[in-house]
């Protein structure tokens, strides 16, 4: 679904990606880990537009992709839910949601697709006249994935969505990124809990100093002596 060769970014003179490369196939759930700095944020802020490389290709879906503004990305389903939540804190849970299907004309399925949400997350439909802003860390996390699927995402890019949230909460979390694979959407998830995103991915990349370092299948790269020491604390 998604190739990435050869991605090189720079923010001013520093050299933040070099010769990134990975791919992700339809259907599976594939995560980005390492520590503060290593580029993950970077490579997904690339894929979706809003940094541009100073070389490299993207393909998704077997089309240029590097080519595409931000929002024509999201028009053929390539959808970021970003750092921060980013929510519309003095617009309604509802209103939030309505602006991630601002670029669809389908409004039957738009109402669907909004029913699914509701279902997904509960919490939402309880508060969907609440302001944004006076939610929950967690609920405000589930209104940012749900905004993004009412754009009807076929490749969901998460970035951190764990990141400030208690223990119990990341668990629900990560639920809901494999209950949203479930419903066929492809997920790249960038994350610093390595243990909880490779228990739930199919493959894995380990990113330091903006490079690639290592990839295989998750659970491989979870019993790595390497990435135990640096990132599971074993």
């Amino acid at each position: 679904m998604l190739q990435v060769e050869n991605l090189n970014v720079y923010y001013g003179v520093i050299h933040a990606l070099h010769d990134v490369s990975l791919a992700v196939g339809a259907g599976e759930i594939v995560t980005l880990i390492g520590s503060n700095g290593a580029g993950k944020s970077t490579t997904l802020l690339t894929l979706s537009g809003l940094l541009q490389p100073t070389s490299g290709n993207v393909r998704f879906e077997d089309k240029d992709l590097l080519s595409l503004l931000p929002h024509q990305r999201v028009t053929r389903g390539l959808v970021q839910v970003p750092e921060g939540r980013r929510v519309f804190s003095t617009l309604t849970v509802a209103e939030n949601l309505d602006l991630g299907s601002y670029t669809r004309r389908d409004k039957a399925q738009v109402k669907q697709d909004l029913e699914e949400v509701y279902a997904l997350f509960p919490r939402l439909r309880e508060r969907r006249g609440q302001q944004a802003g006076t939610l929950s860390g967690g609920e405000q996390q589930m209104l940012a994935v749900g905004r993004a699927m009412m754009s009807r995402p076929r490749l969901l890019l998460l970035d951190e969505p764990s990141l400030g949230l208690a223990p119990l909460l990341v668990k629900e979390i990560f639920n809901v990124v494999k209950r949203i694979r479930d419903q066929g959407v492809t997920v790249l998830l960038v994350e610093q809990n390595a243990h909880m995103s490779l228990a739930i991915a199919d493959r894995a990349y380990v990113l330091e100093t903006g490079r690639v370092v290592m990839s295989g299948p998750a659970q491989e790269i979870a019993r790595d002596p390497r990435v135990k020491e640096a990132y599971l604390g074993t």
